[in-house]
């Protein structure tokens, strides 16, 4: 059951706003009651500094909690934080969000290159790990192309076979051509099932509006689900 309004008014008084947005965007996807466990990918690379200072990373961390209140009944969200490797995975939760982003990354130290793979694949154990019996639903942050191309595109491509969609969002003024080809790797040659989505947040990615960045978010993840059920990838 997804966590109902009264408890998000009693935790998490200050996400009753993005709980009621991302409402209306599953109404219209047809993807009010689906049951996913969603994680959130945020990139530590060096030109992302300033959008933890100035807490454009804490708002998106905030608008997944509340998108996961409906789609999971913990109110907790798997943070897996990349940069040249993995730099920790923890959580972001109802109970405890405010200013968790700055601080989490304030104590992961140097931020460095840009390594898709690795998170990918820190994801994929950690929801392997989990005993979860919903698919996952992956925000996966980043403001540039990765360190080596190759390997992330195997690792995403290998991902396919799994009940899990990846939405990345690119922050910032690249022109994101790889994340592009990502999103469009051909289906069946490369991987059995389009398992990922894409749109630029651009520069300034709070002055989107919070209905319109949940209708970004899952535009992509109907579709996801409902060929990974017809090929037995995603169950029910």
């Amino acid at each position: 059951m997804p966590i109902s309004m009264t408890k998000v008014e009693q935790t998490a008084p200050g996400l009753v706003s993005l709980y009621k947005n991302a409402a209306v965007s599953l109404d219209k996807r047809g993807l009010t009651g689906e049951r996913a466990a969603v994680y959130l990918v945020l990139d530590r690379s060096g030109s992302m500094r300033e959008f933890y200072r100035d807490g454009t990373v804490q708002h998106l961390a905030e608008q997944v909690l509340g998108l996961a209140a409906h789609f999971d009944d913990d109110g907790v969200v798997p943070l897996v934080f990349f940069s040249t490797d993995v730099d920790g995975v923890t959580e972001v939760s109802l109970t405890d969000y405010t200013g968790r982003i700055a601080k989490l990354n304030d104590a992961y130290g140097h931020m460095g290159r840009t390594n898709y793979a690795a998170a990918i694949e820190a994801v994929v154990e950690h929801y392997r790990e989990s005993g979860s019996t919903a698919p996952a639903f992956v925000v996966f942050q980043t403001d540039g192309g990765p360190s080596s191309r190759s390997a992330a595109v195997e690792a995403l491509c290998r991902a396919a076979r799994l009940p899990m969609f990846w939405q990345f969002v690119g922050f910032g003024q690249d022109e994101f051509r790889f994340l592009r080809r990502l999103d469009t790797l051909p289906v069946p040659s490369a991987r059995v099932v389009d398992n990922a989505g894409f749109f630029a947040a651009g520069a300034d990615p709070r002055s989107i509006p919070d209905g319109q960045l949940y209708d970004l978010l899952t535009a992509e993840f109907p579709e996801w689900l409902a060929s990974a059920r017809e090929l037995g990838i995603v169950g029910g």
